[in-house]
């Protein structure tokens, strides 16, 4: 063959290896691709710990946040190859060959070598560019919506953790207070003063009381457990959650509340999701146009041992496939997302008022308990006990009156629990925390 021709194809081939080489090297060089998963190095901590500590944890070792974050990754690098051109194309033929007399052999062989570059038209490129970036500002905005999913989670067993501490304290309590008890009934008894079975009943009273106390620390220990887990983690080292339970702050108005659902990203995110679908109904309406193709190559006559250049162009006829169906789908996904928008703002707004109603409940109750635990029944059952001591009551009165002082502080502890509760998911509804 021509010596041109044999040097232009090998021009064209060893451009096109190279490229392969450079983006196999570009690979294997990205130190994401050597990372091994399942063994991330996860920070414990040990001693006390506060929710600010907890939250950070999450930020940084949650390993389902940690998968959102790659998800942003693959976006960008979506995007990245949207915007990029189409390659060309590389065509050889080898005409009149083969044949007798004349055509017989390569003797009056025409080769030709042709670059075919397409051409897209009504700026397709650049709209499937403006799709892809997008939905990378939507994998931000689902990241957001699942770092607030973490913190809640970590808030919420954080809180958990809080409250079975004073759980277990109030058990600890009652099971001194029924021991004392159980000592003072049992003196009497031996006294010949009260009769036996009341030592009976003050040793199921304390029997019961230890069980409840046996049962609040395996209880605290789930709860540790699960706090832990958000983070990644499977043993709980910490010494104890350093939580003000019964910190109760002023509620700002629904209505201030209402005004900041727009920043909950679960809500934001629709607005972006509409910019989405209607670029992706300007795309299909351009993917409707067709594209160009073009050509340009040396033919060499073997015959004549000349070289002449050739040209083509094709441009696919729209007959059958203008993109009807395709065009008729992203019309359908744009109507969609306007109503999933409204759905989100709706059921979003209906939560936040039903989270404030359970917020305003759980801090009433919360400080009315708070009153009724200092003064009436800590107060009832220390006379009852004195009285007791001094034969002016019987053992079920005293029965009686501790049983009200432990009921009393346990309902002012779910109280402030479902304060705290409440208090997370509006910080949730909202995007942001309360004051």
């Amino acid at each position: 063959m021509h010596l041109k021709y044999l040097f232009f194809l090998f021009c064209v081939l060893s451009l096109s290896g190279f490229c392969d080489v450079s983006y196999a090297n570009t690979a294997l060089a990205d130190p994401h691709s050597q990372t091994a998963p399942g063994n991330p190095s996860i920070e414990n901590p040990t001693g006390p710990l506060s929710l600010n500590k907890a939250l950070s944890l999450g930020l940084l070792q949650n390993p389902e946040l940690a998968a959102f974050s790659l998800e942003i990754r693959s976006s960008e690098a979506r995007a990245l190859q949207a915007g990029l051109f189409p390659n060309p194309e590389v065509e050889t033929s080898v005409e009149n060959f083969g044949g007798e007399d004349e055509q017989s052999g390569f003797k009056s062989a025409e080769t030709t070598v042709q670059v075919n570059q397409l051409i897209e038209t009504a700026g397709k490129r650049l709209k499937r560019k403006q799709v892809a970036d997008l939905e990378t500002k939507l994998a931000h905005l689902d990241y957001e919506s699942k770092r607030l999913d973490v913190f809640n989670e970590i808030s919420g067993a954080f809180w958990d953790v809080c409250a079975a501490q004073e759980h277990l304290a109030i058990s600890r309590e009652l099971a001194r207070l029924s021991e004392e008890t159980y000592t003072t009934v049992a003196e009497r008894v031996r006294a010949g003063k009260v009769p036996p079975v009341e030592e009976l009943q003050a040793k199921v009273s304390l029997t019961t009381a230890r069980i409840e106390l046996e049962q609040t620390r395996h209880s605290l220990e789930a709860a540790r457990k699960r706090l832990v887990a958000a983070w990644g983690s499977t043993t709980p080292m910490f010494e104890a959650v350093t939580g003000q339970m019964d910190a109760i702050t002023p509620i700002p108005p629904l209505d201030e509340l209402e005004d900041k659902i727009i920043g909950n990203p679960d809500v934001a995110r629709w607005t972006t999701e509409i910019e989405t679908k209607s670029a992706a109904v300007t795309l299909s309406d351009a993917q409707a146009i067709p594209d160009v193709t073009i050509g340009a190559g040396p033919r060499y006559y073997n015959e004549t041992e000349n070289t002449a250049f050739v040209m083509s162009l094709s441009v696919p006829i729209p007959l059958f496939n203008r993109n009807q169906g395709e065009k008729q789908e992203a019309l359908h996904d744009l109507s969609k997302a306007r109503q999933e928008q409204r759905a989100a703002y709706v059921n979003t707004r209906a939560a936040l008022g039903q989270a404030y109603q359970d917020l305003s409940a759980a801090a009433l109750s919360a400080s009315a308990l708070k009153e009724v635990v200092a003064n009436a029944a800590e107060s009832a059952f220390q006379s009852t006990l004195e009285g007791y001591r001094e034969g002016k009551f019987s053992y079920p009165h005293v029965l009686e009156a501790q049983r009200t002082l432990f009921e009393v502080k346990q309902q002012h502890l779910l109280a402030l629990g479902d304060y705290h509760k409440a208090r997370t998911a509006i910080e949730r509804l909202i995007g942001q925390t309360l004051p």
